[in-house]
């Protein structure tokens, strides 16, 4: 009886980890980035705890649809495009630069219509 037990949990075991691993690749936004996502939302839509729930699912919906690196590379994106000036025009025209904004605002509003 000991070993069947023994058996099942070593055979158990192996499927947490690779199910630890997956939710790592879903969840690769560190939490400075999301807190940072959450205070700006915050601002933008209001500080009660309805809307720190909403901002908080937002970018929940985001990194489960962006991974981190391309959402760290559009926000990049958009803040060249802020500071504006000659040497920045390469963020405004590039194809690439333009692609990776369109995939964060396309999973902004994806956000936006779950959570809010």
């Amino acid at each position: 009886m000991k070993r069947a037990a023994f058996a099942l949990i070593l055979t158990i075991l192996p499927l947490g980890a690779g199910a630890q691993d997956v939710a790592q690749q879903y969840n690769d936004y560190p939490t400075a980035a999301r807190a940072d996502y959450v205070f700006a939302c915050m601002a933008t839509n209001g500080r009660s705890r309805q809307v720190l729930e909403q901002c908080a699912c937002s970018i929940d919906e985001i990194a489960s649809i962006l991974p981190y690196e391309r959402y760290l590379q559009a926000e990049t994106v958009l803040s060249m495009r802020r500071t504006g000036g000659e040497r920045m025009a390469v963020f405004n025209s590039a194809v690439a630069a333009q692609a990776l904004v369109v995939d964060l605002r396309r999973a902004q509003a994806e956000a936006e219509v779950i959570c809010f």
